[in-house]
């Protein structure tokens, strides 16, 4: 079977609205699908619909900024009860910041001649709360100061960047608690984009793994064949199970489409194990 357990919809920031996402996963093969959005849940029931209509298995998820020792970091849970009144509560916390944040993008943004930006990146969200970098990079893509949004984020949102503003998410603790209060599944996302040696990814998951978390994505888009190895090894170090998918936003900006990513090491214990999921 097929899993993808990591993807985006148009109700955070993804561009394709959540059962055209479903109907793509499935035309591409995947038999197990997660939606993932920023923050929010509310693109779950109409994927779970349009599932609902498909031979593919729906697992609803989503992905929780956090901010662990200064930086945002990701944790992705799965299997959760979007209805569950702490993560409801939790979530609604985390986005309130997000507003705030993209004012601050658009004032540094606009130190370097790019005005209007904010009002601009809003028009591309269904959510004014689900404001992202993402939906700065496609305005500034369509107004010629970039090629497409991964350059966008190399010269003008990425960390260090002149444009970069920090997103101020949830305590570890507290989003691996909203996750296991829903039912769900706590998993660490594309760890390699974090910028950590070794020993701060060991200190990461160690931490990670006692707030209760469960498992870590081995195999995402954004991850080279040599940090796949090294999270394949520390999943086994550390005893999380490791997880896959594609971090897919768009058909025009994803490097990897749905379902396109490789099968899990064989001997890693998989995700789907802890969600009760058979995958013959």
């Amino acid at each position: 079977m097929k899993f993808d357990l990591h993807c985006h919809s148009s109700a955070s920031d993804g561009t394709l609205a959540p059962a055209e996402l479903v109907r793509r996963a499935h035309k591409n093969g995947v038999d197990v699908l997660a939606l993932t959005d920023h923050d929010v849940t509310d693109g779950l029931a109409e994927a779970a619909a349009a599932a609902a209509d498909l031979p593919l298995r729906f697992v609803s998820g989503v992905e929780i900024s956090v901010t662990w020792c200064g930086k945002t970091i990701h944790i992705v849970g799965l299997g959760i009860d979007s209805e569950n009144l702490a993560l409801a509560a939790g979530l609604a916390s985390v986005r309130d910041s997000r507003v705030s944040r993209g004012r601050l993008i658009a004032a540094e943004l606009a130190k370097l001649g790019i005005e209007g930006s904010f009002e601009a990146a809003l028009a591309y969200t269904r959510n004014p709360q689900t404001l992202s970098r993402t939906h700065f990079a496609r305005h500034l893509v369509e107004k010629g100061y970039a090629r497409d949004v991964r350059s966008v984020f190399h010269q003008y949102l990425g960390e260090g960047k002149p444009g970069y503003v920090p997103h101020q998410g949830a305590t570890l603790d507290k989003a691996v608690a909203w996750i296991d209060a829903s039912g769900g599944v706590a998993v660490i996302a594309h760890p390699g984009r974090y910028g950590h040696s070794r020993n701060q990814a060991g200190v990461l998951i160690r931490e990670f793994r006692d707030c209760g978390g469960k498992g870590i994505e081995v195999l995402t888009a954004s991850h080279t064949a040599d940090q796949a190895r090294l999270y394949a090894e520390l999943s086994r170090k550390y005893g999380l199970a490791a997880s896959c998918g594609s971090d897919f936003h768009s058909p025009g900006e994803s490097r990897v489409d749905l379902g396109a990513l490789a099968p899990l090491p064989s001997d890693l214990k998989p995700i789907w194990e802890l969600l009760e999921i058979d995958p013959h």
